[in-house]
């Protein structure tokens, strides 16, 4: 399931708000059991995650359908990753530079210091995930 993680190229934030859902894909890292994220500092889910921090977490590398001469019994292949977990506001500014490396090295980028003025319009969202499970088809 970690290599899933480690490898999927977005991940989709499930929240939900006096009942309404909502999801959301975005640009992560994971590590430790954490997921990292970054994003605006206001907005839809800002909002949802200050409210209610728990959230679902949904990542998948697919390789397309497995077909079959009859189209409804077409399936696919895929592998995915389901977490459940709560999402904490990172402001510590060593926690946050680390995370927004992590999610650079994520998508092969360079580690690099940042500065407190390109941090401050960020926000860096922590999910401590308490559940994983996963689960593959046509492998």
């Amino acid at each position: 399931m970690e290599s899933i993680l480690e490898a999927a190229p977005v991940c989709r934030i499930g929240m939900a708000l006096g009942g309404e859902p909502y999801v959301v894909p975005v640009c992560f890292a994971y590590r430790n059991g954490s997921i990292y994220f970054h994003s605006a500092t206001e907005g839809r889910k800002i909002e949802i995650l200050k409210e209610n921090p728990r959230c679902c977490v949904e990542v998948d590398a697919s390789e397309g359908a497995i077909r079959d001469e009859n189209p409804c019994k077409w399936e696919m292949r895929y592998r995915s990753v389901i977490c459940t977990g709560t999402a904490h506001f990172v402001e510590n500014p060593d926690e946050k530079q680390e995370a927004l490396n992590l999610i650079l090295h994520h998508y092969k980028g360079d580690p690099r210091p940042f500065t407190e003025q390109e941090m401050r319009p960020v926000s860096v969202i922590r999910i401590d995930v308490d559940e994983m499970t996963g689960k593959q088809h046509g492998y």
